[in-house]
């Protein structure tokens, strides 16, 4: 029997209305865009044929009860089922503040988006004829309150259930924090880590068992698609940050058995007071990149000092956006050797030295 089936995605949405934004100057997120630049993704998607829309998370800036509620009336007028789950900015904190909604309180704002069951934060549902959706939640709390990204066994032992009952269905995973890694040494790195489910390992385990291969998550706000021992991780940058892509995707089986998956990415252009988005918001990324930038020259492996940061700082500007955008590839000659090598290897280079531009359009053969 043939597959075939359309969807997309959108990720790290950051909905802020008016007045839920307050401003920090070095800020990467353009959350004043949040809304029409989705609402021009929408316009676009229902114009399409689609299945589903899958948002893995950040659907919020912070977790405000109003950004929740206008984005559940807004999905609701949609002509296609969509399916979310919580990113760190929707559940910031445990129990409900001034500011966000309570971390348990997440399923009764989309109980018409997968949250069938209101009382846990993760899900599973059909999404077609033997097309199954796991939609994970990676938000957790340690003992001191301090929010973390990580699957809490209760979670695993139940993912491990859904699965061994799951027979022949074709298996999507959706969870917000990473699972393979998408940048150099990313589980360890001190700046890094964080996008990273912490406890990766485990879950991949689980996954390689049931012969799971497509994992769809967000949280970095980049164009990314890794690999790791027949795991892809298909990461979607941010709405809100340059360049504000999404990503439209068909799987398709022919009666030979014969599986791919064809993915193809847009970028949203222009929306009201800013004609030009992709310039200004590059722009917008690059000139608040210094603090972020030091940062990272003067954290391990670099370890520079924080002299030479800054010194070497101004040729860095433009890396994150050209990360964030995808299938980048750096060259700094003016830099010295060993911070040269350290910043060649963030670019779209497999280990044997090719180039690999499969960030934004890929087919992939499953």
């Amino acid at each position: 029997m043939s597959l075939n089936f359309r969807f997309a995605i959108a990720s790290d949405l950051h909905v802020a209305l008016p007045h839920t934004i307050w401003d920090h100057p070095s800020r990467f997120h353009l959350v004043e865009v949040s809304i029409p630049a989705f609402d021009s993704v929408l316009e676009h998607l229902t114009q399409l044929d689609l299945d589903f829309l899958l948002l893995p998370g950040d659907l919020t800036q912070h977790g405000e009860p109003e950004n929740h509620t206008w984005l559940q009336e807004r999905l609701a007028k949609l002509p296609f089922p969509t399916y979310v789950i919580p990113g760190n900015h929707d559940v910031p904190v445990l129990n409900a503040n001034e500011q966000s909604i309570a971390f348990k309180d997440f399923p009764q704002f989309y109980r018409k988006f997968g949250y069938e069951n209101t009382e846990q934060l993760y899900y599973t549902c059909e999404l077609l004829p033997n097309v199954r959706l796991i939609a994970l939640n990676s938000n957790n709390f340690d003992d001191e309150g301090k929010q973390i990204g990580r699957l809490d066994d209760t979670q695993l032992s139940w993912l491990e259930k859904i699965l061994s009952a799951a027979n022949d269905e074709l298996i999507l995973v959706m969870v917000h924090h990473n699972v393979v890694e998408h940048l150099p040494n990313q589980a360890r790195h001190p700046m890094a880590n964080r996008y990273m489910l912490n406890n990766a390992p485990e879950l991949l385990q689980i996954l390689r068992r049931y012969n799971v291969q497509l994992v769809f998550t967000g949280h970095l706000h980049i164009q990314d698609i890794a690999y790791n021992n027949n795991v892809y991780d298909i990461t979607t940058g941010s709405l809100v940050s340059y360049p504000h892509p999404y990503r439209l995707l068909e799987y398709s089986q022919d009666k030979h058995g014969r599986i791919k998956l064809q993915i193809s990415s847009r970028k949203v252009e222009s929306v009201t007071n800013f004609p030009n988005l992709q310039q200004s918001s590059r722009q917008w990324m690059s000139d608040r990149s210094s603090q972020f930038i030091v940062k990272l020259l003067t954290l391990p492996p670099l370890n520079l000092t924080p002299e030479k940061a800054e010194e070497l700082a101004p040729t860095l500007r433009d890396f994150w956006a050209n990360i964030a955008a995808g299938d980048a590839l750096f060259e700094y000659p003016e830099l010295p050797e060993k911070v040269r090598h350290h910043f060649e290897k963030y670019g779209a280079i497999t280990p044997d030295g090719d180039f690999s531009f499969i960030d934004n359009h890929a087919t992939l053969l499953l």
